[in-house]
């Protein structure tokens, strides 16, 4: 019963004390996608994503309601650094979801000209706010709806003490004329939230001047949902004291959750690492020691590295190439270094037999791509007579007419779709992951590349099959699976059937090893086709704005170069970064990942026809 009434007490006190309107809210996640095209229609720097923004601490003045429910304490605020736009979650500061919706438009347009740089948070504001009105004069009702919503809701300064006054004063000016203030007043508390600027101490991570795109990849086989995109801020810190007895236990921290957790452990339990996780998404910062207690076996080793005998052939291990870092804007030479490696086949592998019938219909179809043997006619040599301008020519004779005799022959051509292909294929971590309940996204690629080789063996057309996967950059393992001068089809098929999940996706090193394959080719049109489940990644630096800035340079020294590049990707969110990669035609999304062995080919036939 006790538990009952608190729970009911606690529900009523915070439902009072909310300042919001729940009952008028608008969700992030039904606006992403136009919120994305409309802030890089404006101008906005188009290889920022939209994530959601993380509840931060707000020591604003709480009115007695808010103490007592212990309520507003964080707050959602907007900001921009170098990899994404974060915007809150959902907005309900107004009792009308119109008003609610236009912020979120509002805060798009006025992010487009921030830099993502710490600045005074007034100036910077005011400034932005000035630069969006005048670049964008139809935003001017909407802002000053906003404005005038914002300021009825905003506290009365006569309610306030002299310095929260006069601060309180400055921000109404700055919002009703932006740039006629120069700065605050010096007051004790923080002023009250204003939710159409941006958010004056957005979280950092570690370094103020660090990049914020050096988050470690998720864990292989999970999508990162909206909801899930949040960032915590880290601190590193000295090993929390132990042995000393509950007496030297502050009263205080029973109160709160346990912040430190060993994680270089033997065996791991999964029910504490569950209640680990949910712990730390109620941390703003979480902190990271280091234990200088001896671990008590000395043995290390990689789970991740293959054993030699167990590891592809080395074919190669000489190769490096070069990586764009886009904080410098300039190539950094030799930086990558290529492994190139081969499946020790020997034995030739039939097709395997849920792919059969599929691959007989696909090869007819194909068939009819190969170049087609035709008769060229009206030539003045050739195999035989050509009885229509023999023909032609009597009449023309027999008529009066002066006839040349010197085209009355024809000669059968073969044609030529004069067109090369290399596929390369995404074997990283997250490949092991499944698509349903029998297959793996590594089955699946496996057998489109079955039913892509069958395929274009019917046509003729000169291709080659390679997959890869990267470890930071040195190496980065391309396995080659069919070369240009490969022949035989079963020993392909038996490489294929040897392809397994390897580490992570360092895409720009991948593309500029195809380049320099498909480069030397002598056919006029060079199809270079990437096959991915997922956006570039890898351990280090490449994980976020980095990587998708050198898979883009790498794109264009591709274009550069004469090739074709296009992206076929089973990737749901791909929508948010392939088109500032490839171009908006430059990509396909596979929405069934169990359709990807049907639909390459058939791609394929579309874009070579």
């Amino acid at each position: 019963m006790e538990e009952q009434v608190g729970a009911l007490w606690h529900r009523l006190i915070t439902r009072l004390a909310d300042e919001t309107h729940p009952e008028a809210a608008v969700e992030l996640k039904s606006l992403q996608r136009p919120l994305g095209i409309y802030f890089r229609a404006l101008g906005g720097d188009p290889a920022l994503q939209i994530e959601l923004a993380d509840a931060t601490a707000y020591a604003r003045r709480r009115n007695w309601l808010q103490r007592i429910a212990g309520s507003a304490e964080k707050i959602e605020l907007a900001w921009r650094d170098q990899r994404s736009l974060r915007l809150p979650p959902r907005i309900a500061w107004f009792a009308s979801s119109a008003l609610n919706t236009d912020l979120y438009y509002w805060l798009a347009a006025l992010a487009t000209g921030a830099d993502g740089r710490q600045q005074d948070w007034l100036s910077a504001n005011q400034q932005l706010s000035i630069q969006a009105l005048l670049r964008f004069p139809g935003l001017l009702p909407r802002y000053h709806r906003l404005a005038e919503a914002h300021l009825a809701q905003r506290p009365d300064p006569a309610s306030l003490k002299a310095d929260e006054a006069a601060v309180e004063q400055a921000i109404r000016q700055a919002l009703q004329q932006p740039g006629t203030v120069a700065q605050l007043p010096p007051s004790k508390r923080a002023p009250f939230p204003v939710p159409l600027w941006l958010h004056p101490h957005p979280p950092r991570p570690p370094g103020q001047d660090a990049p914020a795109d050096t988050e470690p990849p998720p864990p292989s086989g999970q999508n990162r949902e909206l909801e899930d995109m949040s960032r915590r801020q880290t601190e590193r810190v000295d090993e929390p004291k132990g042995g000393r007895g509950l007496i030297t236990i502050r009263m205080e921290n029973i109160l709160t959750i346990g912040e430190f957790l060993k994680v270089d452990r033997d065996a791991e339990d999964e029910e504490d690492l569950d209640q680990a996780e949910a712990a730390a998404r109620d941390l703003d910062k979480i902190s990271v020691a280091r234990s200088k207690q001896r671990a008590a076996a000395s043995l290390k080793f990689d789970l991740d590295l293959p054993s030699a005998a167990e590891d592809d052939l080395v074919l190669s291990e000489g190769l490096l190439l070069p990586e764009w870092d886009w904080r410098k804007q300039a190539l950094q030479d030799n930086h990558c270094h290529i492994q190139e490696l081969q499946a020790d086949v020997t034995e030739v592998l039939a097709l395997p037999g849920h792919l059969q019938a599929t691959a007989k219909r696909l090869r007819h179809q194909f068939q009819a791509l190969a170049p087609a043997r035709t008769w060229e006619r009206g030539r003045p040599d050739g195999d035989e007579v050509d009885i229509d301008s023999y023909l032609r020519f009597c009449s023309d004779r027999a008529a009066g007419i002066q006839a040349s005799a010197d085209r009355l022959c024809r000669q059968i051509t073969s044609g030529a779709r004069d067109l090369s292909c290399l596929l390369m294929a995404d074997l990283s971590l997250s490949t092991d992951t499944y698509v349903n309940n029998d297959y793996r996204v590594i089955d699946v690629i496996r057998d489109s590349l079955f039913l892509f080789a069958e395929c274009l063996t019917a046509t003729g057309d000169p291709h080659a099959l390679y997959g890869f996967s990267s470890r930071k950059r040195d190496p980065i393992r391309i396995h080659q699976i069919k070369d240009f001068a490969e022949t035989s089809l079963g020993l392909v098929r038996g490489r294929i059937q040897q392809i397994k999940p390897g580490y992570y996706t360092r895409l720009g090193a991948a593309i500029r090893y195809a380049n320099r394959q498909l480069e030397p080719r002598p056919e006029g049109r060079r199809l270079l086709l990437v096959l991915t489940d997922g956006k570039p990644n890898d351990l280090d630096q490449y994980e976020g704005r980095y990587g998708i800035e050198d898979t883009r340079q790498a794109i264009f020294e591709a274009r550069r170069a004469g090739l074709e590049p296009f992206c076929v990707t089973i990737d749901r969110k791909a929508n948010d970064y392939l088109p500032y990669l490839f171009g908006s035609s430059g990509f396909v999304v596979i929405r069934q990942p169990s359709e990807l062995p049907k639909q390459l080919p058939l791609l394929y036939a579309r874009l070579t026809v």
